[in-house]
């Protein structure tokens, strides 16, 4: 069995961490793995937010209800759906791509491509764009197979959630593969952990609080249970 796939089946959520340090150059790799997740337009529509120091990380436990995994981990990764970012970002490998000697037929098939996720995306003031998108696409999809893309400002966030997922299951992976453990959580003060960092209402989303660090050699992990394939996967 490959390592990727032992860190994946002996992952679990630990409730309970010893005090030990995180070096820098094992967070780096940590966090390198999470933005390495495929999201949809190569959007990474997430920001990850590492607290670490002892003020920050007891403030950010406290707002996760103080649950024992928040309270004892090394560090706690709050995880953020941020659709204020997608610009920026397109802008960012829009110039990578000239650096890179990408082709002007390459450059210019992306920029289309930005340009129509702008439109796409773009909801307009009381979402009235997205309401008239919405009825467009409802009356295409009347005759022709289509699927709707994100239009209203909870849709957006929605799908940028998504994407964050997938970069939190690279973080989790990441951090069993180099012998540390960790425990996503949903139990936090959604209002309050984002006033603590500085988030926008309109832009953000917490998705979930990572606890991360060395599982304690006091706690005894439960038995785990799966459902069995046959009732998960259905083959067609």
């Amino acid at each position: 069995m490959s390592d990727i796939l032992q860190a994946m089946f002996h992952r679990r959520a630990i409730k309970a961490f010893a005090p030990v340090e995180i070096p820098q150059a094992l967070r780096e790799q940590i966090v390198d793995a999470a933005r390495h997740a495929p999201s949809s337009f190569n959007s990474q529509p997430y920001r990850l937010f590492w607290v670490e120091s002892s003020p920050s990380k007891a403030t950010a436990a406290k707002l996760c209800m103080g649950q024992m995994p928040a309270a004892t981990a090394s560090a706690l990764v709050v995880a953020v759906a941020d659709i204020g970012s997608l610009a920026a970002t397109s802008q960012a490998q829009l110039e990578w791509m000239r650096r890179s000697g990408f082709t002007d037929a390459k450059i210019r098939d992306y920029e289309r491509t930005a340009k129509i996720g702008r439109i796409l995306f773009m909801p307009g003031p009381f979402g009235i764009f997205a309401a008239v998108k919405w009825a467009i696409f409802r009356l295409v999809n009347l005759w022709k197979t289509m699927g709707m893309p994100p239009l209203f400002r909870q849709d957006l966030l929605k799908w940028a959630m998504k994407s964050t997922s997938l970069a939190c299951e690279n973080l989790m992976i990441a951090a069993e593969a180099v012998g540390l453990n960790t425990c996503p959580m949903e139990g936090f003060d959604g209002r309050r952990l984002s006033r603590f960092l500085g988030l926008s209402t309109r832009y953000h989303e917490i998705v979930m609080v990572i606890a991360i660090g060395k599982k304690s050699p006091a706690y005894a992990e439960p038995p785990q249970w799966r459902r069995p394939l046959e009732a998960t996967v259905t083959v067609l």
